[in-house]
């Protein structure tokens, strides 16, 4: 089945976990990606929630898969900033193989978070955010 961001940020926390853990690790992306945020899944918040993040604070990132790294689009302009190693390792939610997003060598400002994507679609990644080990929020990421 072919998923787009509508259809994520309608999802429940539940159906998004469940997604995530049927989903392929897929290989590191390479290139920019539109990013959105996913908070509050499957409320009426969501969409809403989404637009402001990615229109005041985060775009997406842009990944070089050669370099096994990424940088985030911040800011209303798009500051390519904070910067994360990428490699593939198992994920915290379920142990299987995903991509990660690892800033904690490489960030003073994100350096207890880590990111997970798998592909769930062509050129359309599913992720997790955590905060040490405690999980926050979902994103996607649409090459």
């Amino acid at each position: 089945m072919a998923y787009d961001v509508t259809q994520l940020l309608a999802m429940t926390q539940t159906q998004l976990d469940d997604l995530f853990r049927a989903s392929p690790a897929g290989e590191i992306p390479d290139g920019p990606a539109e990013g959105t945020a996913i908070i509050a899944p499957g409320t009426k918040f969501s969409a809403t929630i989404a637009k402001l993040i990615n229109y005041f604070s985060w775009q997406g990132k842009v990944f070089d898969a050669r370099k096994g790294v990424l940088k985030n689009k911040i800011l209303t302009f798009g500051l390519e900033a904070i910067l994360a190693r990428v490699y593939t390792g198992p994920s915290w939610l379920d142990g299987k193989d995903c991509v990660v997003l690892d800033y904690s060598e490489t960030s003073m400002l994100a350096h207890y978070v880590r990111d997970e994507i798998r592909l769930i679609g062509p050129g359309f990644y599913l992720g997790k955010v955590y905060w040490g080990k405690d999980r926050l929020i979902d994103f996607c990421l649409k090459f």
